[in-house]
């Protein structure tokens, strides 16, 4: 197993464990497994599925959930400079 820490925000913010695959797998090129397209009846493409490589597992932990940001530190802004002219800045950029 080759543990890393990643960060998730699905469905809240929070740092998880999971595990990487092996990048020197001769099945998967190092992604964790393989996609199969697949067609319906009358041979229309209906989606596609993943099949995990035998070299890494979808195993996941949470390690620790991340606090929301506070009200007053979220950004409002419309992108302007509010020390400009009509909130423009004629300063040449440097």
């Amino acid at each position: 197993m080759r543990l890393r820490v990643q960060r998730t925000a699905l469905p809240r913010n929070a740092l998880i464990l999971t595990d990487t695959p092996r990048p020197d797998c001769l099945d998967c090129d190092g992604v964790g497994g393989t996609e199969h397209d697949y067609g319906d009846h009358t041979g229309e493409y209906a989606g596609t599925e993943w099949e995990p490589c035998p070299c890494w597992t979808e195993w996941r932990m949470v390690l620790m959930p991340l606090p929301h940001r506070p009200r007053w530190l979220r950004r409002r802004g419309n992108g302007r400079d509010p020390w400009g002219p009509h909130g423009y800045s004629d300063e040449p950029p440097f």
